[in-house]
């Protein structure tokens, strides 16, 4: 199971009680933390998300309101006695942009930082668990969306059975994967005997900050769950697209191109204090739309 707690839900500014871009998407045994906007680690300590658990960063682009929190995370990562690894996917600038930071204040990490530039779309992390594929959205500046999928062997082991037939433990791996098994004796016991079928890897993807763009649907398709950014409403399309942005409207379409089974809406305009707009008009055109909502932890 994945699930997904939104920090931050607010465009470029601030305001009526919303924080700028940040998410956070866990499993049982880690966490990927998806742009940092400012004010950041604030909001993991509110709704505690625990920093240890952080074992990835994944940056879409070099806007402040998606990266500008970076640098005191990274040195209260330190402050808190961090020593297990970090790896920080971005566009290539930030790792100098860090560096200068990191120097000016005479800051070391205590921990190791590991920074892997984005240049192109594809596979950028495997950690057995998780994999990770970047691709270009359409914004004003070089954007990455990231589509996470669960590792999951195909099968699942049925305790009675595996017993019965005294399998040993050495092979159950083998068999997740999907192998029959030969016993001392020669004979085949079909895998069918012996698991049941698991339950099919979830997704999620995450469209950063774009304009509407149609293709992104064949990137993600059939996803579980699809983060699209709608900073403006339907009567604002034409400022939307001026500023490489998208509405409410144009994210479900896109989640309806995409056959995604359920949709979240965010990165929302200051000039909106009530989202009860954005929720209609996207739920116009797709009924499983719901507000990515700071603080709410949303399970795939």
């Amino acid at each position: 199971m994945l699930a997904l707690t939104i920090l931050g839900n607010n465009s470029a500014l601030p305001s009526n009680g919303r924080n700028p871009t940040a998410q956070v998407l866990q499993t049982q045994s880690t966490a990927y933390l998806v742009d940092c906007g400012e004010g950041t680690q604030q909001q993991i300590a509110k709704y505690k998300i625990r920093t240890s658990k952080i074992s990835h960063i994944f940056i879409s682009h070099l806007h402040g309101d998606h990266y500008f929190g970076l640098i005191g995370l990274l040195t209260s990562m330190g402050l808190l006695g961090r020593t297990a690894d970090l790896h920080l996917f971005a566009a290539p600038a930030l790792e100098k942009i860090i560096q200068l930071q990191l120097e000016a204040a005479d800051t070391e990490l205590p921990y190791p930082l590991y920074f892997h530039p984005i240049v192109q779309e594809g596979v950028i992390c495997n950690d057995g668990k998780i994999t990770v594929e970047s691709f270009a959205v359409n914004h004003r500046i070089t954007c990455w969306g990231f589509l996470f999928k669960e590792i999951k062997n195909p099968r699942k082991i049925d305790p009675e059975r595996v017993k019965s037939f005294e399998v040993p433990a050495a092979y159950y791996e083998q068999l997740q994967k999907g192998s029959d098994y030969k016993t001392r004796k020669g004979d085949i016991i079909l895998n069918d005997q012996l698991t049941v079928a698991a339950t099919p890897p979830k997704s999620y993807a995450f469209c950063a900050d774009t304009k509407f763009h149609p293709a992104l649907a064949t990137k993600i398709k059939e996803v579980d769950l699809l983060y699209h950014e709608s900073t403006y409403l339907k009567d604002l399309e034409q400022r939307a697209e001026a500023r490489y942005h998208s509405t409410a409207e144009q994210a479900a379409k896109i989640a309806l191109l995409a056959g995604a089974k359920k949709l979240l809406i965010g990165h929302f305009s200051s000039k909106y204090e009530n989202l009860t707009g954005f929720l209609e008009e996207a739920k116009t055109l797709f009924e499983q739309t719901e507000i990515a909502r700071e603080g709410v932890c949303f399970k795939i």
